[in-house]
């Protein structure tokens, strides 16, 4: 009984040890005292200077075949034309939706194919962009939309992200001399960007487009995106 009683003991012990060491080494950090979360934001304001023009035509007729080929036809012929003026960054070219798809009558039966065809002419020469958007003749306005290229956006970018930061530490500095400490240091952080533009009204722009000879450049005016960068985390008051 008396070794028994020492082998509950020593078992005892040897669990409440294990128990302990497991509980110090999960908790690396003591139970938090003294942290202060907050966040900063810093904006930019800054001319879009990306601009991407969609063209699309639709085809229609009893022969998905003969429709299907009439949409290659007129791709083909804007895709060979806008590759005339293309240039990297300036003027890039690419292919967007093509799709057929038929069209019902009331009874259920297929009465008719139609399809659409999309090219997208992107980059920042406006100018060229519009220009060469004038001269390809099977195809029409389909939609304008500006941006940020990836050159402006990333300038931007660190720009607002300085003043976040910037915001961020002036931020905690006051607070932790606030609460009565004299200073601070970083628990965690982090950072998340965000960009709002306003484009025109696609609708406008595409009745401009009609109204317009087939061979004049519709005109078209960048508005503004807001760069906005967000710093937030916790820092441990000292």
């Amino acid at each position: 009984m008396k070794n028994t009683s020492k082998a509950g003991r020593a078992i005892a012990a040897w669990v409440l040890a294990t128990a302990a060491g497991v509980s110090a080494q999960g908790l690396p950090y003591p139970p938090p005292q003294n942290v202060l979360q907050l966040s900063a934001t810093g904006t930019v304001e800054v001319q879009q200077d990306l601009l991407s023009l969609s063209l699309t035509t639709t085809r229609e007729g009893a022969d998905p075949n003969a429709v299907q080929s009439q949409l290659k036809l007129a791709l083909d012929a804007a895709l060979s034309e806008a590759r005339k003026s293309a240039q990297p960054g300036q003027l890039d070219v690419r292919t967007g939706n093509f799709a057929l798809y038929p069209r019902h009558t009331e009874g259920g039966r297929i009465s008719t194919w139609q399809g659409t065809a999309e090219l997208v002419l992107e980059g920042r020469d406006f100018a060229r962009i519009t220009q060469t958007a004038a001269r390809i003749q099977t195809m029409t306005l389909g939609g304008v939309s500006f941006g940020l290229s990836r050159e402006q956006r990333a300038k931007v970018e660190g720009d607002a992200q300085a003043i976040a930061i910037d915001r961020f530490k002036a931020k905690a500095a006051e607070l932790a001399k606030g609460f009565g400490f004299s200073g601070y240091s970083l628990r965690e952080v982090a950072v998340n960007t965000n960009d709002q533009g306003f484009p025109r009204p696609v609708r406008a722009l595409a009745m401009e487009a009609r109204a317009a000879q087939a061979d004049m450049p519709v005109p078209v005016e960048a508005g503004k995106s807001t760069v906005m960068v967000t710093v937030s985390g916790t820092v441990q008051l000292k």
